[in-house]
This record gives structure tokens, C-alpha cells and sequence, in this order.
């Protein structure tokens, strides 16, 4: 087993969420229900404060104030914002022209067999289309990379699977929502607040379309960042 990294100074965690980061950096990672508040509370206090990325700030709907920055640093890209639910991608029984009236049958990104991702039943993360306000491929987030999704004390691993409109953020797919408890209608669902993203920055998993793969990876990663 390789050695785990020693915790610097300047990031001190406190003796409760010891044995969590122990356990999430020697074991087997823990899907995100089984996670528990500790890892979400570790995460974000790595995130605390903003060393502006984007050019300018994003809106998180159309007739909203523009003040959402992109924010980065120690490996990681983040902001907070709302959670709107992209139900695009291949039809389901909850994600379909009839559920959602803005229902798109493609994603940005494709699946190991060329497929459009499934929003149903992966957990993926809609990033804002590249623009001169922010380019997420400069950045180091691409199609299939890492990303942790913080809310109210829980963490859902997620990869990176469509893009957006150029000035809008905050947006995830129908199973992303689902795992952390937020209602996932295509229309009268998602969160208007205090949603953390946390993309890990030159990640990229093996298969785009594995919950599974998504989830181990997201977990190891996470517990590098809290290490080091």
C-alpha cells in the first residue's frame, strides 16, 4: 500500500474528521450516501474564499445578477451556485420531450461506444460552454474528468458530461440530483442555492459512462486534495 501523504500546516483538520479522511485515503472509497458530512464539510472548507479564474462572473439564470466567478487553486476548480437538472441526452422514462419541453437527445460528450450519456442514471456535471469569459479546457476540466458535488452535508462524484450556455453555471444531470436528494424534475426540480463544485483538474476517468469507475476515482482524489 503507498504511504500517505502527511497534512500540511495550512490545512489542520479537525480531530472529528480525522478517522473520516483516514478511511477515505487507506479503504475501499465509500459511495457518496456513506460519505456522511465529515468529507462534505472537509471539501468545502479546502474551498473557502476565491482566487478568480473566469474573466467575469456568470449568471445562474437568464435575468439573474452575473456574480458567480469561477474560482481555482491546489489542483481544483470550483464555484457555488444553484442546481438546474439537464435531462439531455439519450430518452428515458423521466428524461424525454414529454418531461422536460427543452429536452435535447445529445451530450457534449459521448460514452466509451460513441453513445450520448444517459442523464438519468449517471451522475454528470454541465460546465459552461468555452468562452472569453472562461474556457474550461484551459482550465483543465475536460469531457470525463472528476468533479465533487457538495449539498447539505452530502457528496456526489460526478464527471464532467455536457457544456452549457456560455454565461449561465450551476447545472447537473437528473441522477446527480437524485443522489444528493434534490428534487430531479426536469422542470419543477433542482436546488436555487448553496451547491458546491469541485472539479479535480487534469482528471479524466477510463470509461465516461461508469457510475462506478466515476465514483472510486472521485472518492480517491478527494482524498488526495484533503491530504495535501
Amino acid at each position: 500500500m503507498r504511504a500517505l501523504k502527511s497534512v500540511p500546516k495550512s490545512f489542520l483538520v479537525p480531530a472529528a474528521l480525522a478517522p473520516v479522511l483516514l478511511a477515505t485515503l487507506a479503504a475501499p472509497p465509500a459511495r457518496a450516501e456513506g460519505d456522511g458530512g465529515a468529507v462534505a464539510a472537509a471539501l468545502l472548507a479546502r474551498v473557502q474564499g476565491c482566487e478568480q479564474l473566469s474573466k467575469g462572473r456568470f449568471r445562474t439564470d437568464d435575468g439573474t445578477p452575473a456574480d458567480i466567478p469561477v474560482c481555482g487553486g491546489k489542483g481544483v476548480v470550483h464555484w457555488k451556485a444553484d442546481l438546474d437538472i439537464d435531462c439531455d441526452g439519450r430518452p428515458s422514462r423521466v428524461c424525454n420531450k414529454r418531461t422536460d419541453p427543452y429536452f435535447q437527445p445529445t451530450t457534449a460528450f459521448q460514452d466509451s461506444r460513441g453513445r450520448h450519456l444517459d442523464s438519468a442514471k449517471l451522475p454528470y456535471v454541465v460546465v459552461p460552454g468555452a468562452s472569453k469569459l472562461w474556457n474550461h479546457r484551459e482550465a483543465k476540466v475536460w469531457g470525463g474528468g472528476l468533479a465533487a458535488i457538495v449539498h447539505r452535508g452530502k457528496v456526489q462524484y460526478a464527471v464532467v458530461g455536457d457544456t452549457g450556455s456560455t454565461d449561465l453555471i450551476g447545472e447537473a444531470s437528473y441522477a446527480t440530483a437524485r443522489a444528493l436528494g434534490i428534487d430531479p424534475h426536469p422542470v419543477r426540480g433542482g436546488a436555487a442555492r448553496g451547491v458546491t463544485y469541485i472539479f479535480f483538474q487534469g482528471s479524466q476517468v477510463g470509461r465516461i459512462e461508469s457510475r462506478a469507475d466515476a465514483e472510486r476515482e472521485g472518492a480517491r482524489l478527494a482524498g488526495e486534495f484533503l491530504a495535501g
